[in-house]
């Protein structure tokens, strides 16, 4: 019971500390607040406003009814351009997509020939020019065959097709961004703000002190991770109200309760990390550079850019030891899905099992580091 005594007073000490530094009290702000919000809105994965241009060589009513066709809010309007404007303006950036229409293609529709059009795309706006191509080919067919046919609407199917969009009906990215965001926000602040500490202290000479009362290492190390932890998990809280489900409104259908129960075991692991690399590190410039290569990784490989099953095999084993991948998991059940502790119990225990390596981990390095100080 004096350990945990000891251990909470430490932990006070590090939130008094922490509120006094008001530049790193504005920085959590920050990054639980406008950072969530401009990553979600500004990286949309649905086509909006994409330039178009189109070459009509035709000059016919079918032609113009395609180009009236492409309208907001996946299109701009139409630029209509000559074919020696097309390569510099691809060049430059000014279109995405570039219809060209050839010379007699309605009469060569009436006469029931199968004439070809061409789209050139620019294929490094990715996410544009794969949705692209795809309602351009829709909307071009399905306005042909309506000038062919005189019948509005699609022909009926051989065979009914039902689509049933589950979690998010309309398909929009910004549910899925602003979620993401939020979990790639916790990684990061976690491992800094508790690395962060630990230098601090190092650096202020004030570790020494810590020393020579009787505390172990353990004592300090546990003060740091809850101190910190708590920190991020009661801004993740306000996070997850004001900005995910407020501002940005993303519906969450499952347990808020169980989603922080979740986080605050990630915390564990992350926290860990923090003092561990600290204790690799000797100065913040270069926690800032071990952060980079440990930060990428967990982000992009862990599911939150892209599915883990689109990755290759060995890429999938090897961050199964990475707490992100399971909390990843976590949150997309629990918040998107509904998912109840029944379904989420192998992430917790995974991200306890990971924490509890980190911990030690850190703990052992931080007593190495100790002991070659002393």
């Amino acid at each position: 019971m004096a350990d945990l005594v000891t251990v909470f007073r430490l932990g006070v000490k590090e939130l008094r500390s922490f509120w006094s530094d008001r530049g790193l009290v504005g920085f959590v702000v920050l990054a639980f607040s406008f950072m969530i919000y401009s990553a979600a809105t500004s990286a949309s994965l649905e086509l909006h406003n994409a330039p178009i241009a189109l070459v009509d060589g035709d000059r016919s009513t079918l032609s113009t009814r395609i180009a009236a066709a492409f309208d907001r809010p996946h299109f701009l309007p139409p630029e209509l351009v000559t074919s020696a404007e097309v390569d510099p303006g691809l060049d430059a950036g000014r279109w995405t997509f570039v219809l060209d229409v050839p010379p007699h293609f309605e009469r060569d529709v009436r006469a029931g020939h199968r004439p070809t059009l061409q789209v050139n795309i620019d294929a490094t706006r990715m996410s544009q020019a794969y949705v692209g191509a795809g309602y351009i080919a829709a909307i071009v067919t399905a306005e042909v065959d309506e000038f062919a046919t005189h019948v509005r609407g699609e022909r009926p199917l051989p065979v009914g097709l039902v689509t049933h969009a589950m979690f998010n009906q309309n398909l929009t990215g910004l549910w899925f961004g602003g979620v993401m965001e939020l979990i790639e926000q916790i990684t990061m602040l976690s491992i800094i703000l508790t690395g962060a500490a630990l230098l601090r202290e190092r650096e202020h000479g004030t570790i020494e002190h810590l020393l020579v009362m009787p505390l172990r290492p353990v004592d300090i190390m546990a003060a740091k991770v809850w101190a910190n932890g708590l920190v991020v998990l009661v801004a993740t809280a306000c996070s997850l109200q004001v900005v995910v489900r407020g501002v940005l409104g993303v519906p969450v259908v499952g347990s808020v309760a169980l989603f922080l129960v979740g986080t605050a075991v990630y915390l564990f692991s992350t926290t860990s990390m923090g003092i561990l690399l600290a204790t690799v590190a000797r100065s913040m410039p270069q926690m800032g550079l071990l952060l980079i290569l440990v930060i990428l990784p967990l982000h992009l490989l862990s599911g939150a850019v892209s599915p883990r099953e689109s990755m290759p095999a060995a890429v999938q084993s090897a961050m199964l030891v990475a707490p992100t991948t399971h909390f990843v998991a976590l949150a997309q059940a629990i918040l998107y899905r509904g998912a109840g502790l029944d379904v989420v119990w192998p992430q917790l225990a995974a991200m306890a099992a990971i924490g509890a390596a980190f911990f030690g981990a850190a703990l052992a390095l931080f007593r190495r580091s100790l002991a070659a100080a002393g």
